[in-house]
């Protein structure tokens, strides 16, 4: 089960509240004030971690609170800090404010941190309002509460490059030819009811190839399952773009590369904008020529690398592959670590 998204409460510890004492010792029967500050509460921590791949550890669990400061006490004895608490979560998380919608962070390496609720403060004991003219002071503070909040966390897979297309244009069937993947494939529309991932290898350089379920007209308004999906692509740095040219389809190839097209741009512009490679598949049941040429059309209408492929027969994967590969050895990027606090 792949769990992508989930909404969890976070509590930060309550500051522990101020003591009020005096102090009665032996040979000072009139001692001054003494009542020690309450501890800071504990804070609440997000960390990316490779550990993870899921969401699925915070389905059961979603409520999660940080421990308490201890109250101060007498003798001038400051309270415990409380412990805070760290969640883990998998690299590619993007943490929002669950009411308000609001990003908070990005996790897009390992060993990021992020502050998401800061414990409360201590409450000062009542030695903290001793004065030269108020020697015997009974004020004395609460611990302030710790911030809660709910958070929605969503996870997007971290690939390089992602499968696009219809369903049943042969996006399972070709990633399990890359790559030692082995996603379910069967002859009806949506086979693919998950994003599935491979690693693919092209010589020295092996990448993240990311298979997500098909588009279909409409997705972007919820259509079908592929909108789910489409925020695991947006931060590949590649898509390749599927189109099924078979003669038994039933369909037109040039109209469904401009509806896909068309949908990725109702999605989002930054994904309608990301470098493509266009790919004819399944040759080997095309006896149409003009099937395949229509695609290769559209492809040089909007300057984009063309393939045609067959899984089946192999024809043409190994230069996909090395196309693929080169594309991205050449705008290659990684993001940086980064600890950061949130609010004050």
């Amino acid at each position: 089960m792949f769990i992508d998204e989930v909404t969890i409460s976070v509590k930060a510890g309550d500051g522990g509240n101020g003591c009020l004492a005096f102090r009665r010792e032996k040979y000072v029967p009139r001692g001054g004030p003494s009542g020690g500050d309450g501890g800071r509460g504990g804070d609440v921590v997000l960390t990316s971690s490779e550990h993870y791949n899921t969401l699925l550890h915070f389905r059961f669990n979603p409520e999660h609170t940080a421990e308490r400061g201890r109250h101060g006490e007498g003798s001038n004895r400051t309270g415990r800090e409380g412990a805070s608490i760290e969640l883990p979560v998998p690299v590619g998380t993007r943490v929002f404010n669950a009411d308000t919608g609001e990003q908070i962070f990005d996790f897009t390496a390992p060993g990021q941190r992020v502050t998401v609720a800061h414990g409360g403060k201590g409450g000062r004991g009542n030695a903290r309002f001793a004065t030269s003219t108020h020697q015997a002071p009974t004020e004395h503070e609460e611990g302030k509460s710790g911030e809660s909040l709910r958070l929605r966390l969503e996870l997007r897979l971290l690939a390089d490059a992602g499968l696009v297309g219809f369903p049943n244009a042969g996006k399972s069937t070709l990633i399990s030819r890359l790559s030692a993947a082995r996603p379910k494939i069967a002859d009806y529309p949506f086979t693919t009811l998950e994003p599935n991932l491979g690693v693919v290898e092209a010589g020295d350089h092996t990448f993240v190839l990311a298979d997500i379920p098909g588009l279909i007209e409409g997705a972007h308004e919820g259509h079908g399952l592929g909108i789910q999906f489409l925020r695991h692509v947006e931060r590949t740095r590649l898509l390749v773009h599927l189109v099924d040219v078979s003669d038994f389809s039933g369909r037109d190839p040039g109209k469904d590369f401009d509806i896909v097209l068309e949908e990725l741009a109702q999605f989002s512009e930054s994904l309608a904008s990301k470098p493509m490679i266009v790919v004819a598949a399944k040759i080997d049941a095309c006896q149409d020529v003009s099937r395949i040429e229509s695609v290769r059309a559209k492809a040089s209408q909007h300057d984009l690398n063309f393939h045609a492929i067959s899984s089946v027969t192999g024809a043409g994967i190994e230069e996909l592959r090395y196309a693929m590969s080169a594309h991205l050895l050449a705008n290659d990027s990684a993001p940086e670590n980064a600890t950061i606090s949130i609010g004050s």
